[in-house]
């Protein structure tokens, strides 16, 4: 991995961001590095993948939770022509405790996802500390190191977010294909995810981070998720 000062994150403002990706340079995190490949390398067959997701109907809905250990959940989804949503979870048959479509077009996020470092950084600008930090509502968002613009956290989900998080609660990780729901969401493009396990690490009750667990143990990129609320 680069040295933190040639990352694209280095010319962010925020120290807090900053500290966050040094955290991802240490020894102890070269573990999340090198397992997060067999996911990612799933992401890039999209396009042999086929709609209709018959795994995701073929498990149907388990009567007992996943996940037996302290990992989040972390799906990021689209429309092919439409912005990529990010929702978080403590578990796959749980509400997301945090729900938000990120101004980024999928299409541009399914590029991303072919570098070897993924790394989305979300800034809420609040100044007050009444809220838990994944409890603020407006967010600057980064990919990258390139700011691409703000997004607001939703308080109810929409039909689409619904959908996926129903047809989902099967899957504790993967990547594929939903099938649509109306004529409407084939003009669309078709409906893309990734699902996957996240160690979620706390810093302090301004910073929050997540980084992708795979099992496989195969090396290959990183996708990490950065939460900061400045000062």
């Amino acid at each position: 991995m680069p040295p933190v000062h040639s990352s694209p994150f280095f010319q962010m403002e925020n120290q807090a961001i900053l500290s966050l990706l040094r955290h991802t340079t240490t020894p102890g995190n070269e573990k999340r590095t090198k397992s997060s490949g067999g996911l990612l390398k799933m992401f890039k067959l999209f396009p042999m993948l086929t709609s209709g997701c018959k795994m995701v109907a073929l498990l149907g809905r388990p009567r007992k939770p996943l996940l037996k250990d302290n990992a989040t959940t972390g799906t990021l989804f689209g429309f092919r022509k439409g912005r990529v949503t990010l929702a978080i979870q403590e578990d796959p048959q749980c509400m997301p405790m945090f729900v938000i479509e990120l101004p980024m077009h999928t299409s541009v996020f399914h590029k991303e996802m072919g570098s070897d470092i993924v790394r989305i950084a979300l800034e809420s600008e609040t100044k007050t500390h009444k809220k838990k930090l994944l409890e603020e509502f407006v967010w600057a968002v980064y990919c990258n190191g390139r700011k691409m613009g703000y997004s607001i956290r939703r308080k109810q989900m929409s039909d689409d977010e619904l959908y996926v998080m129903q047809h989902l609660r099967g899957v504790s990780m993967g990547a594929g294909v939903l099938p649509s729901q109306s004529e409407k969401d084939i003009a669309d493009g078709e409906l893309t995810y990734i699902r996957a396990r996240f160690e979620r690490v706390v810093g302090s009750k301004d910073s929050e981070s997540l980084y992708m667990i795979n099992p496989d143990g195969a090396a290959g990129p990183e996708l990490s998720i950065f939460f900061v609320r400045g000062h």
